[in-house]
């Protein structure tokens, strides 16, 4: 069956798809633009160059008004993966990944609560994935190196996860957690 030929491309419908896409997901201006060069890459069979010029002027306009913000972007998103458990690596690698700008980055991730840090990020890493003290006793010696593995490709320190997985059991974790949000 031969596929159906894409719509023209109009400015109407680049901004709806737009509007749309921004309606369903927060998004830097970035990435917004690489969300609608695409959709500007199926509907032009040749000349790019139109699309890309209303693309640009949409963002530009979103920007403008407020629509898309990089800076509470990067903020609402570095807190929302630091709570998952990503380390500050990760949170930095996601970001750029996203089109955020290398200031606008670190002022989010000077924005993250240094209370606890890394380390709370490490125990939200441990609980999400059932890690360390959440194995059964009998099986936590067996399955250390797997565990410590999960974390560093995390982008956690080795010391770092040797400290949250040497935790006796959960609630050990969580009082070392609350601890070093204490300092």
């Amino acid at each position: 069956m031969p596929r159906a030929r894409p719509k023209p491309l109009t400015q109407k419908s680049l901004e709806n798809a737009a509007l749309f896409y921004l309606e369903r997901y927060a998004s830097s201006a970035a990435n917004l633009r690489r969300v609608l060069m695409r959709r500007v890459a199926k509907a032009a069979d040749e000349d790019k160059a139109p699309g890309k010029r209303m693309v640009e002027a949409l963002v530009a306009r979103y920007l403008a008004a407020g629509l898309i913000d990089d800076r509470a972007y990067a903020a609402q998103r570095a807190a929302s993966l630091h709570r998952r458990g990503a380390s500050r690596a990760g949170i930095r690698g996601k970001l750029a990944q996203k089109g955020v700008e290398a200031d606008e980055i670190a002022a989010a991730l000077d924005g993250l609560s240094e209370a606890g840090g890394e380390l709370a990020a490490a125990c939200a890493l441990i609980r999400r994935r059932r890690l360390g003290p959440y194995r059964a006793p009998g099986e936590r010696a067996a399955h250390r190196q797997r565990d410590l593995a999960v974390l560093a490709r995390a982008g956690f320190a080795l010391a770092l996860a040797r400290r949250a997985l040497a935790a006796k059991d959960a609630d050990a974790l969580d009082r070392m957690r609350e601890e070093a949000a204490e300092e």
